[in-house]
């Protein structure tokens, strides 16, 4: 008795785990495309993020970052060297921060909106 008792239990069991199963919706993200040669913008230091930086990770990573100062991307850069082992001397980092600050920091975002906001 007590055997058909625990099959009836186990059974049961079985089917209210299968029906829970069936209710699961599972949600999608539609994420854009990632454009992994995405174009830098041009000036002094931009060989040195594409020959240190695109080594680990596509151009995309930078031009969709928010922004910021020498100091935010000074930590960034320390971060790629030290945690993910980014192989980058002092000298490139240097250079590497300078130009992300000047082309990706909020001097950059007013002037690209300040040109943008001219009438031709």
């Amino acid at each position: 008795m007590k055997l058909a008792a625990a099959c009836l239990s186990l059974g049961l069991a079985l089917v209210l785990v299968n029906r829970a199963e069936e209710k699961t919706t599972v949600k999608e993200i539609k994420l854009p495309p990632d454009d992994a040669a995405a174009e830098l913008k041009p000036g002094p230091g931009v060989e040195a993020v594409r020959a240190q930086c695109a080594i680990c990770h596509s151009t995309d990573y930078i031009v969709r970052q928010p922004g910021g100062d020498a100091k935010r991307w000074e930590a960034e850069v320390k971060k790629m060297v030290t945690v993910f082992g980014a192989p980058t001397s002092d000298a490139d980092a240097k250079v590497i921060v300078e130009y992300l600050a000047s082309r990706y920091g909020p001097q950059a975002k007013k002037s690209s909106h300040s040109k943008a906001a001219r009438p031709r």
